[in-house]
Formats: structure tokens, sequence, C-alpha cells
């Protein structure tokens, strides 16, 4: 069953392998998910080391509990949330999400004047300045999608709470991003 590319294997076979503890299919799982889970770990982490002890603390939880996938949604979802949620257990133990209200704090609003066309890895470096709170809810609300009730039961928050720094988060990044299209001129 296996000796086929991973590509070749579908999901529903990959799956089932990996709930009978079959190394290859394990192998095999790794291989079609981890270059595309390392960058959501490396989102929410800021250097790679970290990304990579979240994707493989990630992974381990992933053959672990892989009989629990009940395929309501998609398979890729489950992965992704396991590792969203790996990446914010491993912020929090090594960065305070701090998600105080900064007195100096002034509301951005409006269109952004600054540069769209930012490489990606120029957007993650913006991202990485951001304090530990700000990205995790900027991450978690505008990258990956989720409401600001469930951001707020994921991190321990108030719903208000998540709204206020998703807009400091994007008011930092709007005045990061002016800064950075200054530079660029």
């Amino acid at each position: 069953m296996y000796s086929k590319t991973f590509t070749s294997v579908t999901e529903a076979e990959l799956i089932a392998g990996c709930q009978q503890a079959d190394a290859k299919a394990q192998k095999l799982l790794y291989e079609r998910f981890a270059a595309q889970m390392y960058g959501v770990c490396l989102r929410y982490l800021k250097n790679e080391m970290d990304a990579e002890e979240a994707l493989l603390n990630g992974f381990m939880k992933i053959y672990q509990y892989i009989n629990r996938f009940e395929a309501k949604g998609s398979f890729e979802g489950w992965v992704r949330r396991i590792m969203v949620n790996e990446a914010l257990a491993f912020l929090r133990k090594k960065e305070p999400l701090y998600m105080g209200i900064e007195e100096n704090h002034i509301q951005v609003a409006g269109n952004t004047s600054a540069d769209q066309d930012l490489a990606e890895g120029e957007l993650m470096a913006l991202l990485h300045t951001l304090p530990a709170g700000y990205r995790a809810v900027f991450n978690l609300y505008a990258i990956e999608g989720y409401s600001h009730k469930e951001i707020a039961d994921m991190l321990g928050i108030t719903e208000g709470t998540s709204k206020s720094q998703l807009s400091k988060a994007r008011g930092m990044l709007q005045r990061r991003l002016e800064g950075h299209k200054a530079i660029a001129i």
C-alpha cells in the first residue's frame, strides 16, 4: 500500500495506516503536511528551532490522537488545529501572552497607505515584532479564521480582549508598514 509515492496514497489510506500505528503511514503523513504546518508554527513562534519543536510535538499528538479524528471536517483542518494549539502552548511557555491595555495605544483606522507588495519574509518579520499576545490573536483571527469567541476560549481571555488585541495588532502593523514604506523610499 505504501510503495506508492506519498501523493498517490489517499487521505483515507493514510489515516487508516496511522490509526494502526504503521510507521510508513506516519512517515508519509509527516512528509505530506510538515512543510505547510511548519509555516503555521513559525507564524506564532519567533525562531525556527521553536517552530520545529512545536511541529514535532504536534505530530506526536496527531499520531497519539488520530483515532479521535471523526472525519466531520477536513483532515488538514484537524491537523492545522493541533499545530496551532501546540504553537500556542509553546508560546505560553516561552513568552507571556501579554493581554493588557497599552496606555499609549492609538487606534489607527482606515486604509493603510503602506506598500501592499511586501515579500512573505518581510511580512513574517513584521509579525514577529508584535508582542506575543497581539501576534497570537492576529494569527488566529486574520490568518487562521477563528472567531473572537473561539480565540477567547483558546487563550482564556474575553471576546472583548480578543477584539482589542486584534485592533492593537492591526494598528501596530499598519504603523510599522508605513515606517517600512518610508525606509524603502
